[in-house]
């Protein structure tokens, strides 16, 4: 997720998202940090965020599927984030 589209896919694109009742994840993975957002609904279809950082397991439930964070990473340059 680049700082120009942060707004719009967690707002306007995941409420229309969560309208698909298919949808059993959906995964922000941020370009200026470590850091992986993933939103699953639980039993009674609230949306609950799972948060991943640095030196954790990133779980994909809907395929089954868990990996450590660094993955998504190998062979990015992270820039450092300024402060505003």
């Amino acid at each position: 997720m680049s700082p120009g589209t942060e707004a719009f896919n967690r707002g306007k694109k995941f409420k229309n998202y969560r309208d698909i009742s298919t949808l059993k994840e959906y995964v922000f993975i941020d370009a200026r940090e470590m850091i992986v957002e993933c939103f699953r609904p639980n039993d009674n279809g609230v949306w609950e965020i799972y948060n991943y950082g640095e030196g954790d397991e990133v779980t994909l439930t809907s395929v089954d599927l868990s990996f450590p964070i660094e993955m998504l990473y190998e062979d990015v340059v992270l820039e450092a984030v300024e402060e505003e």
